[in-house]
C-alpha cells in the first residue's frame, strides 16, 4: 500500500495536469485511492496551501504555490538565465519552437523555450511537464548518451507512448526504438517525424561535458510541412554548436557544478559526442 506522501505527491502530480480541477471521485478513481483517503489527502493539502477547491463542494486544483515554489528553485540554480540567450539565439536561427529540457534523475522535464515561429503555425506543447522517452526527440537524445541496455530499461519504467496518445509513428517495440536510438548515434542528435504529434518534427541534442553524464537535451521542433528532414539536416550543426556551449556555460550553474561519471555505458563505449 502507498504511503501518505507518495499519494500526496501523486494527487498533485495528477492535478498539474488539469487546472480546471477534478473531481474528489474521479481522482480517487484514477489514482486507486478510497474515496475518504483521497478527501482527507486533498483536505490536508487546502489546509497547506498546495490545493484550492474551486467552489463549495467542487472540484479539486493546485494552486499558484505549487508554480511558486518550483520556479524559484530554478531561478536560484541560474541555468534558465544561462541557458535562455542560446535557447533565443537557436530559436531565432531555426525560426521554431527551441526547448531546454534538463535530467532529473530518471526523468527529462522541459524548463525553458523559445518561439521562432514568427508567423503561420507555432507548435507550443505545455512546459513544466515530463518528456515521455520513447516518443520525443528529447527523450531520444539522452537516450544516445548511455548503453541500449540502460536506456531501454528507462523507458520499460516509464512505459512506451503510443500511437493514439502521440503520433502515428511513436515506437511501440524494444526493436523499432533500438534502431532509431542507433540512427541518431551515427548522426550525433536525435531526428523524429510525427512520432511526438502528428504532423509535427522534431531535433534534439543531448546538453553533456566529455566524460559525464547528460545534465540536459536542446531540441527544435515544429510543423513537418516547414521543419523538412532536409532542414532538419541543415539546422543539426548548430543545434550541436549550441547544446555545446550550453554545456561548458552550465558549469556557472550550481545546480550542474558536480561532475559524474557516465553512467549505463559499458566500457569502451563512445557516443558520437566522445569523437
Amino acid at each position: 500500500m502507498a504511503g501518505i506522501l507518495e499519494r500526496a505527491l501523486a494527487v498533485m502530480e495528477h492535478l498539474s495536469s488539469r487546472p480546471e480541477g477534478v473531481p474528489l471521485a474521479s481522482l480517487a478513481q484514477q489514482l486507486d485511492i478510497p474515496q475518504s483517503a483521497a478527501h482527507r489527502l486533498l483536505t490536508d493539502l487546502c489546509r497547506c496551501g498546495y490545493v484550492r477547491q474551486i467552489r463549495d463542494h467542487g472540484d479539486y486544483a493546485l494552486t499558484a504555490r505549487v508554480a511558486s515554489i518550483g520556479l524559484s528553485y530554478l531561478a536560484a540554480t541560474g541555468i534558465v538565465d544561462i541557458a535562455q540567450p542560446l535557447v533565443d539565439r537557436l530559436a531565432d536561427i531555426s525560426g521554431e519552437l527551441v526547448r531546454l529540457a534538463i535530467v532529473d534523475n530518471e526523468r527529462l522535464t522541459w524548463v525553458a523555450k523559445a518561439q521562432g515561429a514568427r508567423h503561420g503555425l507555432r507548435y507550443d506543447p505545455e512546459m513544466g511537464s515530463d518528456a515521455r522517452l520513447s516518443c520525443s526527440a528529447s527523450g531520444h537524445a539522452w537516450m544516445l548518451t548511455m548503453s541500449d541496455e540502460r536506456a531501454l530499461d528507462l523507458v520499460s519504467r516509464q512505459g512506451f507512448g503510443t500511437p493514439e496518445e502521440y503520433g502515428p509513428n511513436a515506437p511501440t517495440t524494444i526493436a523499432a526504438l533500438t534502431k532509431i536510438l542507433h540512427a541518431g548515434r551515427k548522426r550525433g542528435y536525435a531526428m523524429i517525424n510525427e512520432v511526438f504529434a502528428p504532423g509535427m518534427t522534431a531535433m534534439a541534442a543531448p546538453v553533456q561535458r566529455k566524460g559525464e553524464d547528460a545534465i540536459g537535451v536542446l531540441s527544435i521542433a515544429g510543423p513537418a510541412m516547414r521543419l523538412t528532414e532536409a532542414r532538419m539536416l541543415e539546422l543539426g550543426p548548430e543545434l550541436l554548436a549550441a547544446a555545446g556551449e550550453l554545456a561548458l556555460a552550465s558549469l556557472a550553474s550550481p545546480m550542474f557544478r558536480t561532475r559524474f561519471p557516465m553512467q549505463g555505458r559499458n566500457a569502451g563505449d563512445e557516443t558520437p559526442l566522445d569523437k
